[in-house]
Parts: structure tokens; C-alpha cells; sequence
């Protein structure tokens, strides 16, 4: 962990890899390559607006289209652009064994600081398989904390109660992203000693008041400062400010999870709405917004205040 990851907020639970992190794009050329220096000014941005974590190669980065090699050259750019400033996590979920065993392995190799492990999807496992799959990615790389994500809504399996307790016994497992929703749950998996992190930015301040450490976020590449104080506040005790925060983000949550493909697309969008980087370039299967789909997510950012009214 970096010295960044280990500062606490007052009043805030541990959070092993820091409080606020964004699952990052990764910036493609207009050919469709990845550009590795545009990336690397993503996650410095992001470091520099409320961030003390980012994590790369997850879904939002596109990792389904991404090659190992790839994955790779991002770790190590968006290592060497942030240094110890925060934590990067490397997304090294697949829903094949094998591949995410080489990806945990190349993890370790580049010096990544955690890595997010999303349960295999499509093709359902049991919960044995889900145990099975987690014990020989931990196993490929064992000194690197480990955050397991739960996100049935795109896995089609959900991760079982009795998994999360027989992977908590393994000391690498340390924290859960959580895309579930279910907050009695979330408080029963932190009395296992995860750290919980927020998976969904609609659910943030709920899982601020169910003691999560944190968020995984996407609307955080336009609201990372915002983040950030919302949860400064709502750990200092001014709830009301906290809630204050959270419901002028609502419009721009709302365009960013909800105008069209929610993640990568609308994610790129808004760095570009910010001047970030230049395009919205993403790799098929998904397409970037139309003018219209920009609109829509320009009137809620705006309306958040994340960038001027036109």
C-alpha cells in the first residue's frame, strides 16, 4: 500500500486501498489503440481531484477487449504517473481461471499496489467454482491485497455469504467492491473484516452509513473533489452536508450511469465534456454517445455543477 492509501480521513474506517477511487478508462487512440500517455493524464487527474486510488483494466477500462499485454503496459503507465501519490489497482477478473491467474502474476510483476477480482461471468459457476476461481488467483499472487467485486447484474452470479467467509480466512483478501445493494449484507461482510466499497455511485452515501470505507466509482472521473467531501463531511459528523453534496450529484450520477451504455462510454464522454482528453473512442462491442446522448449527459453535469451551463 502507498503512504497516499494508508492517510486517513478523520473519523473514516480503514480502507486498504484509500477512500474515493475511480474504475478509469483507458484512452484509445482514434485507430483504436491504446494511448498509454492519455491514460497516464487520466489517472493524474484524477489524483489531483479528490482521488487517493484508482483502478485499471476493470469494466470501465474495457478490460473484455483489452489483451494481457495491454493490461499490462496501463498498469505500469498509470503506475509511474501517480507514484505514491495513491493506490492502482489492477482489474484481473475474466471469467477464465487461467487468464486472470496470468493476470495476477503480471500484477504482482508491475508492482501493483491491490488487485479487484470480479467473480466470472456468463458462465455462472457454482459457489464452489466461485471459491475455486478466487483461491488460484490469490494463490498466483499472494503478497498483493486482494478486493473481491460482487456485481450480479452484469456476472449473472452472485457471491454467497459462506464464499466471502472462507475467502476472508486468506490474508490477502482484504476488502469487497460492492454492487449488490443489499446493506444488512454489506455490515454482516464487514463483520468478516472487509473493508466494503461502494460499487454503485447511487448507493454512496448509503454505504457511507452502513461504515463502508470507501467507493469504487465511476462518476468519479467528473466528481472526484465532490466525493471526497461528501465523505469528509459525513465522517465528521455533518450529515447534512454530506446528503447536501449527494443530492446535487444526483443529475450527474444519473447521466453517467443512466444516459446510454453506462461506463466506459459515458465515462469517456465526460473527460472529454471536461477537456481531459480528446475523444470518446471505445472498442466494439460498445459505441461511443451520439451528439444527442452527449446532451443529455453535458445537462447533467452541468446541473451538478461539474462543468459550466451552456
Amino acid at each position: 500500500m502507498t503512504a497516499a492509501a494508508r492517510e486517513a480521513l478523520p473519523g473514516a474506517p480503514e480502507a486498504p486501498f484509500g477512500h474515493v477511487l475511480t474504475a478509469m478508462v483507458t484512452v484509445f487512440d482514434d485507430d483504436g489503440a491504446v494511448d498509454l500517455d492519455a491514460t497516464a493524464r487520466v489517472a493524474a487527474y484524477l489524483v489531483d481531484h479528490g482521488h487517493d486510488g484508482v483502478v485499471v483494466s476493470g469494466t470501465t477500462g474495457e478490460s473484455p477487449t483489452t489483451s494481457v499485454a495491454e493490461d499490462g503496459e496501463v498498469l505500469r503507465a498509470v503506475k509511474a504517473a501517480v507514484g505514491d501519490r495513491a493506490s492502482v489497482v489492477a482489474g484481473v477478473g475474466t471469467n477464465t481461471t487461467a487468464h486472470s491467474v496470468e493476470l495476477a502474476e503480471q500484477a504482482a510483476a508491475a508492482g501493483a499496489d491491490g488487485m479487484l477480482l470480479v467473480t466470472p461471468y456468463y458462465n455462472k459457476p457454482s459457489q464452489a467454482g466461485v471459491l475455486h476461481h478466487f483461491r488460484s488467483v490469490v494463490e498466483a499472487a499472494p503478497d498483493v491485497p486482494v478486493m473481491l467485486y460482487d456485481v450480479p447484474g452484469r456476472t449473472g452470479t452472485t457471491i454467497a455469504l459462506p464464499t466471502f467467509e472462507a475467502a476472508a480466512a486468506w490474508d490477502s483478501v482484504v476488502a469487497v467492491k460492492d454492487a449488490v445493494g443489499d446493506f444488512a449484507r454489506g455490515v454482516r461482510l464487514r463483520e468478516l473484516g472487509y473493508a466494503v466499497y461502494s460499487g454503485d455511485d447511487v448507493a454512496n452515501l448509503g454505504w457511507l452509513a452502513h461504515g463502508a470505507a470507501g467507493f469504487v466509482s465511476v462518476a468519479g472521473h467528473a466528481a472526484g473533489d465532490d466525493l471526497r467531501a461528501m465523505a469528509r463531511d459525513f465522517w465528521a459528523g455533518d450529515h447534512a452536508a454530506a446528503l447536501a453534496t449527494f443530492t446535487r450529484l444526483l443529475p450527474a450520477i444519473d447521466a453517467v450511469m443512466g444516459v446510454a451504455n453506462y461506463g466506459a462510454t459515458t465515462a469517456k464522454a465526460a473527460l472529454q465534456l471536461l477537456g481531459v482528453t480528446d475523444n470518446r473512442v471505445v472498442r466494439a462491442p460498445l459505441v461511443p454517445l451520439d451528439d444527442d446522448e452527449v446532451a443529455a449527459l453535458r445537462a447533467g453535469l452541468a446541473a451538478s455543477g461539474l462543468i459550466p451551463q451552456e
